[in-house]
C-alpha cells in the first residue's frame, strides 16, 4: 500500500508530508485548494509525464517522493529484483522535476528509466476518475481482470506455455525445412567434400604442428651441411692430423739430441692432436644427431600443403576443416535421413497445435461461464449507483483460427445505459459520470482481484445525489476492506464513509504567495467539515446534526 507521500516545490506545495493508512481514506477541501495538484504530484511519482509547469514559481526543481510497502512476491518486488535493485524494505519511489523541463527518476535512491518507474507505479497504483479510462479501453486488461476473477490465472499460464511450445516447434520444423532444401541443393558438393576430407582427415592443431616440424627439419638441413664441411677439413684428406703426426714422431726421436730444448714442443704438438682428436669425435656425433629421413621431409611438406590447399578451397581457415568436416557430414546425414526427421518434427507441431487447441478451447469455455458471473455481479451493484436501467456485459469473440498466448479470445467490457439502446465498449457509451459509476462496480465485483494494491478514486461522485453518494460511499468502503482506497471527493456521503479524512486547504505565506496544506482530520474536525460540505460557506447547527448523523452509520 501507499504509506507515505512527500511533496517539495510542486506548484502551490512548498513542502507537505503525508501518511496514508489502510482501508478507506478521504480527502476533501473547497475547489481550487489543491486536491488535483496531490494527485499530479503523485502520478508524477508514478512515471507521469514530467512538466516544468509544475515546479513551483520562484524555485529551480521540485521532488515528489512515494513511499510503499507492497507485500513480498508482489510484481513490484519482481521488477526490483530483475534490475538488481534492492527489493526487500520498502519500495521508494523519487522523482525529480526542473524548471528547465528535465527530470529525473529514482527507484530505492537508484536512479532508473522512466519507463521502469512507469512500470513499477502501474503495479502499485491504479488513479481512476470520470475521464480516466485507461484501464476500461485496454482489451488485454479486460481478458486478464476476467481471468483474475474466475480464477483462471493457471488455465491461462498453461495455454500460453502452449503456445510457446507451439512456437518453438514451428521454428524448428521451419530451420530443418531450409537446411534440408539447402542440403538438396549442395548434394553432389556435399558427397564430394565429405569424401575428400574424409580422406584428408584434417586434425586440429595438425597446420601447426607440421610447420614447425618442417622447418625444424629445413634448419637441421642447413646445420648438417656446415657440420660435414668441419669434419672433412679435420679427417678428410686435407686433414692436417697425419702430418702433425709425422712431425710429433720425428721431433720425439730427436730430444735426446738436444735435450731440454724439444719437450715443451712435444707436448704441445701432442696435445694439439688430442684436441683434434676430441673435435672430430665432437662432429661425429653432431652428424649423427642431425641426420634427419628426406623421406619425412617430403611427406610432413606433402601433408602441409594438403591441408592448406583445401583450406584455400573450401574458404576456411585450416583449423576450421575438421569442423567443416563434421558439419558438411552432418548436413549430408541431415539429406539422407532429413525425410524422416522431417515427418517427425511436424508430428511434434501437429500434436502441440493439437494441445494448444485443447486448453484454448477449455479456457474460452471457462471464460464464457466466468463472464456470465461477473456480469450477474456487476449488475447487481448497479442501481444502487443510480443505474438501474443499465447491464454490463462481457463480450467475448473466439476465434478458435488464431493462435495467440493468450487464447482465442478477445475480450471487452461493454455496457447498455438503457434498455433498447446498442450496447458497446464502455468507454464510447458511458458518459463521464456514467463511467466512473461503471468503474466502481466493476472494481467492488472483482475486490481485490487483478487490482493494484492501492486504488485511488478521482471525484467519481461529481454530479450524483444523495442516495447515489451513499451508495457509492459504501461501495468504496467495502472495496476498502480488501486493497487500500484513496478518493478525492466532494459528497460528504462518502467522506462519512471513510477510516481516515484528510482536508485539503489554501494557506497564506504572505502579501503575494498561497501554499496548499494538509491536515489529518479528527472526530469533531470531521463532522465540521461533512457539515461544512452539506451546507456550503456557512455552516449552521442543522449541517452539524446531519453531519453527526453520517458519521454515526458509516
Amino acid at each position: 500500500m501507499l504509506a507515505a507521500l512527500a511533496i517539495r516545490d510542486i506548484v502551490l506545495i512548498d513542502k507537505l508530508d503525508i501518511a496514508f493508512s489502510d482501508g478507506l481514506t478521504a480527502l476533501t477541501g473547497e475547489t481550487g485548494a489543491g486536491k488535483s495538484i496531490l494527485l499530479d504530484a503523485l502520478a508524477l511519482a508514478l512515471g507521469g509525464r514530467g512538466d516544468a509547469g509544475l515546479v513551483r514559481n520562484g524555485t529551480s526543481q521540485g521532488q515528489v517522493t512515494a513511499v510503499f510497502d507492497p507485500p513480498i512476491g508482489h510484481p513490484a518486488r519482481q521488477i526490483l529484483t530483475e534490475n538488481e535493485i534492492e527489493a526487500d524494505g520498502d519500495v521508494i519511489l523519487r522523482r525529480v522535476q526542473n524548471a528547465d523541463g528535465r527530470s529525473r527518476a529514482f527507484v530505492n535512491d537508484q536512479p532508473v528509466g522512466v519507463a521502469m518507474m512507469r512500470r513499477i507505479g502501474a503495479s502499485l497504483v491504479e488513479i481512476h476518475g470520470q475521464h480516466d479510462d485507461r484501464a476500461l479501453v485496454d482489451a488485454s486488461a479486460h481478458r486478464s481482470l476476467l481471468d483474475a476473477f474466475g480464477g483462471l490465472e493457471a488455465d491461462a499460464g498453461k495455454v500460453a506455455a502452449i503456445h510457446e511450445a507451439v512456437r518453438e516447434a514451428a521454428s524448428r520444423l521451419k530451420k530443418h525445412q531450409a537446411r534440408i532444401e539447402e542440403a538438396r541443393r549442395e548434394a553432389d558438393f556435399l558427397r564430394t567434400s565429405v569424401e575428400e576430407l574424409t580422406e584428408l582427415a584434417p586434425q586440429p592443431g595438425e597446420e601447426t604442428e607440421l610447420a614447425e616440424r618442417r622447418q625444424a627439419m629445413m634448419q637441421a638441413e642447413k646445420i648438417a651441411g656446415d657440420i660435414n664441411d668441419a669434419y672433412e677439413t679435420i679427417s678428410g684428406q686435407a686433414s692436417p692430423v697425419p702430418e702433425l703426426s709425422g712431425v710429433l714422431r720425428r721431433l720425439e726421436r730427436k730430444i735426446p739430441e738436444a735435450p731440454g730444448a724439444l719437450e715443451g714442443v712435444v707436448d704441445a704438438l701432442g696435445r694439439a692432436i688430442d684436441s683434434l682428436e676430441d673435435a672430430r669425435a665432437g662432429l661425429e656425433a653432431a652428424i649423427a644427431a642431425s641426420e634427419f629421413d628426406p623421406r619425412i621431409q617430403e611427406q610432413t611438406e606433402e601433408r602441409l600443403f594438403a591441408l592448406r590447399g583445401a583450406a584455400r578451397k573450401f574458404r576456411v581457415p585450416v583449423e576450421g576443416l575438421a569442423a567443416l568436416s563434421e558439419q558438411m557430414a552432418a548436413d549430408l546425414a541431415d539429406l539422407d535421413a532429413g525425410e524422416e526427421k522431417l515427418a517427425g518434427l511436424e508430428a511434434e507441431l501437429t500434436d502441440a497445435r493439437k494441445a494448444y487447441a485443447k486448453a484454448a478451447a477449455d479456457l474460452s469455455a471457462k471464460r464464457k461461464k466466468t463472464a456470465k458471473a461477473l456480469e450477474a455481479a456487476v449488475d447487481k451493484e448497479l442501481p444502487a449507483l443510480k443505474l438501474e436501467r443499465a447491464h454490463f456485459s462481457v463480450s467475448i469473440e473466439t476465434d478458435e483460427g488464431s493462435e495467440s498466448p493468450d487464447g482465442f479470445d478477445t475480450i471487452e467490457f461493454w455496457v447498455q445505459t438503457n434498455p433498447g439502446t446498442r450496447p458497446g465498449p464502455m468507454v464510447k457509451v458511458a458518459s463521464g459520470g456514467e463511467l466512473a459509476r461503471f468503474l466502481l462496480a466493476l472494481k467492488v465485483s472483482l475486490a481485490d482481484k487483478g487490482s493494484a494494491p492501492t486504488l485511488i478514486f478521482d471525484e467519481i461522485d461529481t454530479g450524483v445525489g444523495g442516495a447515489v453518494a451513499e451508495a457509492i460511499g459504501v461501495r468504496l468502503r467495502r472495496l476498502a476492506e480488501r486493497v487500500q482506497v484513496v478518493t478525492v471527493t466532494h459528497a460528504p456521503q462518502v467522506a462519512a464513509r471513510a477510516n481516515a479524512h484528510l482536508l485539503v486547504s489554501k494557506a497564506s505565506l504572505g502579501k503575494d504567495a498561497v501554499a496548499t496544506r494538509l491536515d489529518t482530520l479528527g472526530e469533531a474536525e470531521r463532522q465540521e467539515e461533512i457539515a461544512r460540505m452539506l451546507s456550503g460557506s456557512t455552516v449552521t447547527d442543522e449541517a452539524r446534526a446531519a453531519a453527526g448523523k453520517l458519521l454515526i452509520h458509516p
